[in-house]
């Protein structure tokens, strides 16, 4: 096992361009993807039509403004119909005095957020008309903010243990699943290594030395989760100490991740032994790490990926669960006993794809 480990530790001290190239991705993926999710603010064009078009557009951006995550600017109709047309811009609204209309050519999720919040304004808006009565709204706006500033019963919403409500973070969430999803490549690169064996004719060779089957498989498959294991370390420290990301409990962290790479290795060897040549493998295997940060909902907000037939696909890959579970360490602070549940999926994960892939590799040689 010592022999086999050290070969593959002398080919990559060798050259080590591949490791650290995995690890620059996933600290620039998150931080440009994740630093984009951050701060990107949606902006909508507004635009009335008219004799009265200049007033009601003052008037509704002032209101659509408030209390909003969403930017509204006043922009002129062709150039507002335009924008939506070319994609450049998800949605535009036409105000009317009482009215709205959405200008869009998509369905993007965002639209929806968009419309519930156009809708709200337009609703509370049309209560304080009907209140005033034709007198000027602006002075019972002004009484109802002044009113609420001290209302007679407040609600706070608080988590199980009595402590304010975490908001879900993107940033984290693609921290994890790009640190996660890279590292399946190190491991797909490390362990089709035994298929390259096998077709060159050195698994035979080594057969004939004192070292066993069995060492061969632990060597090659210890490397490779200790080195992919290695990287995922690295990119936490580097977010934890230097750029200065609370993800948390440490420990708990790094140990979801050796969790996870034991997984991912087993996953790998499954399709190395379903593939039996290096050639099928890096056909298979990229492209099917490459679906699952989708498929798993990584990219997206939670609630977004709601597909059933999906959802059951992800579970049966390490990639959710180890998210999951990291997310609830990094957000909820949730112990040990929160997570043993992704843990003990993972590790079953593990424990039924490692022996598949290892018999799957013998019986087709």
């Amino acid at each position: 096992m010592t022999t086999i480990f050290y070969a593959q530790f002398v080919k990559d001290k060798r050259k080590p361009l591949l490791i650290i190239l995995f690890i620059v991705l996933s600290v620039l993926a998150t931080i440009i993807f994740g630093g984009t999710s951050q701060q990107n603010k949606l902006t909508v064009d507004i635009f009335a039509t008219g004799p009265n078009a200049e007033e009601i557009e003052q008037n509704w951006e002032e209101l659509l403004n408030e209390d909003s995550n969403t930017k509204f600017i006043i922009a002129d109709e062709d150039e507002a119909r335009e924008q939506v047309k070319e994609g450049k811009r998800d949605v535009a609204i036409l105000l009317m005095e009482n009215d709205y209309r959405l200008i869009t050519s998509s369905d993007m999720p965002e639209i929806l957020l968009v419309e519930q919040h156009v809708h709200k304004v337009f609703t509370e808006e049309a209560k304080i008309q009907a209140v005033a009565d034709g007198v000027n709204t602006s002075d019972l706006r002004n009484e109802i903010k002044d009113y609420l500033e001290k209302p007679p019963i407040t609600v706070q919403t608080e988590n199980l243990s009595g402590e304010t409500l975490t908001s879900h973070d993107m940033g984290f969430q693609l921290l994890f699943g790009f640190t996660l999803f890279i590292a399946m490549f190190t491991i797909g690169v490390k362990v089709n290594r035994i298929n390259e064996d096998k077709v060159n004719g050195v698994w035979n060779r080594l057969l004939l030395s004192p070292v066993s089957k069995t060492n061969l498989y632990v060597g090659h498959l210890v490397y490779s989760f200790l080195i992919s294991f290695f990287q995922m370390v690295v990119v936490f420290l580097i977010f934890q100490y230097i750029m200065d990301y609370d993800i948390g409990n440490f420990p708990m962290i790094l140990t979801i991740a050796a969790v996870y790479t034991l997984s991912a290795v087993s996953l790998a060897m499954l399709i190395a032994g379903i593939t039996r040549t290096p050639e099928k493998f890096n056909m298979i295997y990229p492209s099917l790490s490459s679906i699952l940060p989708i498929i798993s909902g990584v990219y997206m907000p939670p609630g977004m990926m709601d597909n059933p037939v999906f959802n059951s696909i992800a579970n049966v890959f390490p990639l959710s669960h180890g998210v999951d579970a990291m997310m609830d360490v990094a957000l909820f602070d949730a112990g040990w006993s929160d997570i043993t549940l992704p843990i003990a999926i993972m590790l079953l994960i593990g424990v039924l794809y490692m022996g598949i892939g290892i018999n799957l590799g013998e019986r087709r040689r």
